[in-house]
C-alpha cells in the first residue's frame, strides 16, 4: 500500500514537474513566434532587411507604424531641401513608401508632406528620436539603421536629377544629409 501510494505520488509529481515544463516551453515558443511577427512588421514597414537591427528593435518595443514614420521623415525632409518637391522625388518617396506597406492614416499624413513643406516640428522630433533611438543600440545595429535610413533619403536626393550625373545632390540635400547624419551622433 505505501508502494502504491509512493507511486501515486511520485507520478503527480513528475506530471506537475512536466506540465509546468511544457507551460514553459509552449509560452517560449509563443514569445518567439510573437517576437517574429513583430520583426516581419518591422521590416515591411521600414524596408529595413538586417535581423540584428530588427531584433534590438523588436526588444525597444518600437511599433512598426512608428518605424515607418521613422523611416520616411528623412526622405520627405531630403526632397523639400531646396525648397521644392519636385515629381522624380514624389514618385521616389511614393515608391518607398508603398514598399514600406504605408497605409491609412500614415499615407495620408505622407500625402500631406508631399503637398506642403512638414513643420520643423517634425525634424526636430525625428532627430530627438533617433537620437534616443541611437543611444540604446549597439555600433553595428546604430550603423545598419543609419546606412537603411539615410541610404533610402541619398536616392531621393540623386533621383531628381544633374546634368549628366553631375551635380545630382543639390547643396541644400547635401548640407539636409548631414543634418540627419548628426542625429545618430
Amino acid at each position: 500500500m505505501s508502494d502504491e501510494i509512493l507511486g501515486d505520488r511520485r507520478k503527480a509529481l513528475e506530471e506537475s514537474f512536466f506540465a509546468k515544463e511544457s507551460d514553459k516551453l509552449r509560452q517560449a515558443l509563443q514569445e518567439k513566434e510573437e517576437a517574429k511577427n513583430k520583426k516581419e512588421a518591422l521590416s515591411a514597414a521600414s524596408g529595413i532587411t538586417d535581423d540584428a537591427v530588427l531584433e534590438q528593435l523588436v526588444a525597444l518595443d518600437i511599433r512598426s507604424d512608428t518605424l515607418a514614420a521613422l523611416s520616411l521623415v528623412p526622405l520627405v525632409e531630403v526632397a523639400w531641401a531646396d525648397g521644392t518637391m519636385d515629381d522624380s522625388e514624389r514618385s521616389a518617396i511614393l515608391s518607398a513608401a508603398k514598399d514600406a506597406g504605408l497605409s491609412g492614416e500614415s499615407a495620408a499624413l505622407l500625402d500631406g508632406w508631399l503637398a506642403t513643406r512638414p513643420s520643423y516640428k517634425v525634424l526636430s522630433a525625428w532627430k530627438d528620436y533617433v537620437s534616443a533611438l541611437a543611444s540604446t543600440m549597439d555600433a553595428a545595429a546604430k550603423d545598419k539603421l543609419k546606412q537603411e535610413l539615410l541610404g533610402r533619403a541619398r536616392t531621393v536626393a540623386e533621383s531628381a536629377g544633374g546634368f549628366l550625373g553631375i551635380g545630382k545632390i543639390s547643396s541644400e540635400e547635401e548640407d539636409k544629409l548631414e543634418e540627419l547624419d548628426r542625429a545618430f551622433s
